[in-house]
């Protein structure tokens, strides 16, 4: 099925994935997380290239991306790259949520890339696969060095997360943003409580995410919402929607669009079956609304807009 040139490229709906950047048999360590790590197992792998070049024709908001995990502990029912895990022989479910694959030779791997003289400094875009501040960072710290590596090499980029997290690097931020553009994006479907426990259930608190926004906005580091993803009949009403928006303004941030639930073949699957548990009756409404497609209809799309009483923000607003 051709993709509606009006869906929005979220990080949650389409990227390029990495899958040629090591090979199965390369999974050579696993590792059990300790502590409030337990329930976590880390599969350490050498990757071939830590760059991937977006294919051409995609409307995401970079042309590279650094994804340094792989699957991710926040657990979301809906996360677009569960299907990614079956390239490995894993499964979308649990072992996406608890199987963490950790790209052990990130930091040393990009840069030498950065080094090399063919890189023209594109801005380079993390968090667009899974989330570069699951619980997984607070224990490799890969991503930290992933942003010292590009602020020593004044290489612009942005970051799209989950988690406040992303504060504790404050310092590498204000350093990268002296000589180069830097933005953190922050994921905000929605802050109803039991919408989040509920369908992001390893995610950290959302208005912790606003907290975290406030603190680099007050700093000076560009930053911002997406809120995405809104699912129909549990984060989509006036009410949800125009507290999101306000929480954002308030802590000094951007709008940088709404984006519907998406569901792509896998994710499609695990989040039906998890929605048919939850509540029977929408299970039947999502079965009718996405009967004809994976996408919601642009008509929604709109009306989710007027709700939110915000006008329809425009593309690449990521960088």
């Amino acid at each position: 099925m051709t993709r509606p040139e009006h869906q929005d490229p979220f990080r949650w709906q389409t990227t390029s994935d990495d899958d040629a950047l090591f090979a199965t048999d390369e999974l050579f360590l696993h590792d059990l997380g300790s502590g409030r790590m337990s329930d976590l197992e880390f599969l350490h792998v050498t990757a071939k290239r830590i760059l991937n070049h977006v294919p051409d024709g995609s409307r995401a908001p970079s042309n590279w991306t650094i994804n340094v995990y792989r699957g991710c502990s926040h657990a979301c029912t809906y996360c677009f790259a569960r299907p990614t895990h079956e390239y490995l022989g894993l499964n979308i479910g649990s072992d996406f949520d608890r199987k963490i694959v950790v790209k052990i030779n990130a930091v040393d791997r990009l840069r030498t890339e950065l080094a090399d003289p063919n890189w023209r400094g594109e801005t380079i875009a993390m968090g667009t696969n899974t989330d570069p501040y699951q619980r997984a960072e607070a224990k490799y710290r890969l991503t930290r060095g992933v942003l010292q590596a590009l602020a020593e090499y004044r290489n612009p980029f942005s970051i799209l997360t989950k988690s406040p997290l992303v504060v504790r690097d404050l310092d590498v931020l204000l350093e990268a943003a002296q000589h180069a553009h830097v933005s953190v994006n922050f994921s905000l479907g929605t802050l109803d409580r039991r919408v989040w426990r509920a369908t992001e259930p390893g995610a950290p608190d959302p208005r912790r995410r606003v907290d975290a926004m406030a603190r680099l906005a007050a700093a000076g580091i560009s930053t911002g919402a997406l809120i995405a993803p809104i699912l129909p009949g549990l984060s989509d009403d006036a009410a949800q929607l125009r507290e999101v928006v306000s929480a954002v303004r308030d802590a000094g941030g951007r709008l940088l669009g709404i984006g519907p639930l998406h569901l792509r073949r896998g994710t499609r699957e695990h989040f039906l079956d998890w929605l048919r548990d939850f509540d029977a009756d929408l299970h039947r409404n999502y079965l009718r609304r996405y009967a004809r497609s994976d996408y919601a209809p642009e008509h929604y799309l709109a009306q989710l807009y007027r709700r939110a009483g915000i006008e329809r923000v425009s593309r690449r607003s990521l960088r």
